[in-house]
């Protein structure tokens, strides 16, 4: 058996013993420093903190969040660690309304994220700064907080959507000293290490490393498994004084399993289905990420109202993915096939299946980022009215490069038929050829160039305006060209480069009434554009590169306040989300000879936010979220065949969206010791089907609600050290995420029950 590499391959990852060893050198060899009184950042500490994030990360928000016209949630790092949260999938599960889609066929395994209605894929930012790879993000270990912000938002973070965004704010060194390390245990081959230590290497100089090396089994699961190592360091000068400069860098590198799931049709698994077996070959299938950003970081400041900085970027991700989805001929055992419900084809005995389709699908994928921006944040005043400004410009420069094929091929390039195999026990072992051949490459670029300007406008202890307006140059392109296989003689054909130019122009305004210091009421208005280039890896067609960017609004009416001592924030809002044109397939019009794709599409979802988080009282922490979405298709096709009564989806909920859906997550310390937290996330009822013209009328197929808990335990040992367990999934509930429902859908069962145990020191 040969095994041919596509090309650009990919270092291998450091053997997980290596790692380990790495990192607890690094800590070992960190001198010890004093522990503070009340360190925030004290990973052995047990009592509860309260401490509560004052302000987003960004310096485009111009006031703190208690005045910021806008929901925006924060999971900060103490949340992330009592959880034992290890990927952006499982932080994001914790909040309310955000679901997540399947990896189409391997074309595009990574993080797909619904926001509250709508696809956010492109509307992820690392510090602020645009992160377009398809990829898994799979560790927390260098993030202070993630910030989620509800609405349409492209005046902050550029091209996007309506449904929000979400940025992850990295660590970075800073002015005391600390040392910390956590090294943990498990269920289902769980082990885990990390150390952050920061010191202060001279006047106004810090020197601050982050290591970490993990790997897992996929709890309930016979196959899948995940394995990672990554560093961070990070150094500053200046700090406390007028100028500062912090130069960071991360490097991460995983070995991973796709975890497509099981086959999934008609709204449910097929019958007979092993939620604990692997569909898909476990000596072919792979997910190998590598990670490399650069970041420097330059601040001054000229007097207390008047400061520039600087934050420049250069990120490189490469992914390679082998991927064999769980789609086939599935026979079910009264000999019928599982998704026409007539006869069993193409050989197929029952209870078995034969896989087929998207088979040994391979991507080779490489992106890279260079960006640059610079603020300037400006006090002043004019006549009675304070002005908090920020005004900037960023530029953006991406590339993307991807060679896709398949690495299941017989001797004369083509897909072998697959043997059958068992829907109860599939045979996850392949014993063919692998062969990667590549049939097509793909090349995508986008230049973005941004002005922006931010203010907050005070006009008394009482009435505060938020504005910002920005204006951005989008240039995209994208190329296809197919590859022939070598027994044809291998060669390129060139397809055509498709050009994406839009002068796109966003904003946002908030009206903020402060009847109290400790409490706002807030009514904001923002705008959305998503050019057809929206992202550097989306591919524009020849039916919608020439299209016009699509137009969103968002108008949310809110309030905030923060009570018992402002130890407790309480938060509220009701919104409107709305895509007014977004593009439709427009058919057969004979005003439209080009076959160009129509903005005539319109949907919304009408919702309700409540958030609570901080301390209920002084040994009692709580951070809930509850959502409501009301979903609705407005027009789901173009004017041409909805004048003719073909619009099927009007009046549809969207996919892939709760209607209820809420989280919780609290600790109380027992005693000076002890700590015990608890946590619960539910989702509803999901859409997963719209009407069509051969279900004009009939049921919808939907998935069911769900809940799941969390549990943990904490002891405190002594000032530097204490053990804490995990236990997720507490009650072994089973459901599906990630669900992908049609002739050949699959979906990724939830994880099962795992307990983890850590014992976390701070110097």
């Amino acid at each position: 058996m040969s095994h041919q590499s596509p090309p650009h391959p990919r270092h291998a990852i450091s053997p997980l013993a290596g790692a380990l060893a790495f990192a607890l050198s690094l800590h070992a060899a960190a001198a010890p420093a004093p522990e503070p009184a009340a360190a925030a950042t004290d990973l052995a500490r047990v009592d509860v903190t309260g401490q509560r994030v004052l302000k987003a990360s960004s310096p485009k928000y111009t006031g703190p969040l208690l005045d910021t016209p806008q929901t925006i949630n924060v999971i900060d790092r103490e949340t992330i660690e009592d959880q034992n949260l290890l990927s952006l999938r499982d932080i994001l599960a914790t909040l309310p309304g955000i679901t997540f889609g399947a990896g189409e066929g391997g074309g595009g395994f990574g993080d797909k994220i619904n926001l509250r209605g709508f696809s956010g894929d492109s509307d992820i930012t690392v510090d602020g700064v645009r992160d377009s790879g398809l990829y898994s993000r799979t560790d927390p270990f260098n993030l202070e907080s993630v910030e989620v912000t509800n609405g349409a938002n492209s005046a902050y973070t550029g091209a996007g959507s309506v449904g929000g965004s979400v940025n992850l704010v990295s660590k970075a060194a800073r002015a005391d000293e600390f040392n910390h390390a956590s090294i943990a245990a498990g269920t289902d081959s769980y082990a885990r290490v990390t150390a952050d230590s920061n010191l202060l290497i001279g006047e106004g100089a810090a020197l601050r490393l982050n290591v970490m090396a993990h790997q897992n089994d996929i709890p309930g699961r016979d196959v899948e498994q995940m394995q990672r190592w990554g560093f961070a360091p990070s150094i500053a000068f200046g700090l406390g004084s007028d100028t500062a400069w912090t130069l960071s860098y991360l490097h991460q590198e995983d070995e991973n399993t796709p975890q497509y799931g099981v086959a999934f049709v008609n709204g449910a698994p097929v019958p007979g289905v092993d939620p604990w077996a692997y569909y898909g070959y476990r000596n072919v299938d792979r997910q190998d990420t590598e990670v490399d950003v650069f970041t420097s970081e330059i601040k001054h400041a000229f007097s207390d109202n008047f400061s520039l900085r600087n934050l420049t970027r250069r990120a490189d991700v490469g992914s390679l993915t082998v991927v064999d989805a769980p789609s086939g001929n599935y026979c079910l055992a009264n000999g019928t096939d599982a998704a026409t419900g007539g006869a069993c084809i193409n050989g197929t005995a029952p209870g078995t299946y034969r896989p087929s389709g998207n088979r040994g699908t391979t991507r080779d994928t490489r992106n890279t980022v260079l960006h640059s921006q610079f603020d300037a944040l400006v006090g002043f005043r004019t006549a009675a009215i304070e002005h908090d400004l920020v005004a900037g410009f960023s530029t953006t420069q991406e590339n993307f490069d991807l060679v896709s094929g398949s690495s299941l091929r017989d001797d004369n390039y083509l897909l072998p038929t697959l043997p059958l195999t068992s829907i109860a026990n599939p045979d996850s072992f392949y014993t063919g050829r692998i062969k990667f051949i590549a049939n097509s490459r793909q090349q995508g670029s986008l230049d973005n160039r941004a002005l922006y300007v931010f203010d907050t406008l005070k006009f008394n202890e009482q009435w505060q305006f938020n504005a910002g307006v920005r204006y951005e140059r989008n240039e995209g392109s994208h190329r296809t060209d197919a590859v022939a296989t070598p027994n044809a003689g291998g060669a390129v054909t060139p397809g055509p480069t498709l050009i994406n130019d839009e002068d796109l122009f966003s904003y946002r305004a908030g009206l903020v009434f402060k009847p109290v210091e400790n409490g706002s009421i807030y009514l904001a208005y923002g705008n959305a554009k998503t050019p057809s280039k929206a992202s550097v890896n989306g591919a524009c067609t020849a039916a919608t590169c020439a299209v016009d960017p699509e137009t969103a609004q968002n108008i949310e009416l809110g309030t905030k306040w923060d009570v018992l001592g402002e130890r407790l924030s309480l938060t509220a809002s009701v919104f409107r989300n709305e895509r007014s044109n977004y593009k439709v397939a427009d058919p057969n019009n004979p005003d439209n000879p080009s076959g160009f794709q129509q903005l005539d599409g319109r949907a919304r979802v009408d919702g309700l936010l409540l958030g609570v988080s901080g301390l209920i009282a002084d040994h009692w922490s709580i951070f809930a979220n509850y959502a409501y979405l009301d979903s609705e298709v407005l027009q789901g096709a173009s004017d041409f065949v909805a004048g003719q009564g073909q619009d099927y989806t009007r009046g549809d909920r969207l996919l892939n969206v709760p209607e209820n859906s809420f989280s919780l997550w609290t600790t109380y310390d027992l005693s000076p010791k002890w700590q015990v937290g608890y946590g619960a996330s539910y989702q509803g009822e999901l859409t997963l089907t719209q009407h069509s013209a051969t279900n004009v009328a009939g049921s919808l197929l939907t998935a069911p609600s769900y809940w799941v808990h969390r549990a943990m335990a904490a002891y405190k040992l002594n000032r530097h050290a204490s053990l804490q367990l995990n236990v997720n999934n507490l009650f072994d509930e089973q459901y599906y995420t990630r669900i992908r429902n049609n002739a050949n859908g699959w979906a990724t069962p939830g994880e099962g029950r795992s307990v983890v145990l850590s014992a976390n020191f701070s110097f």
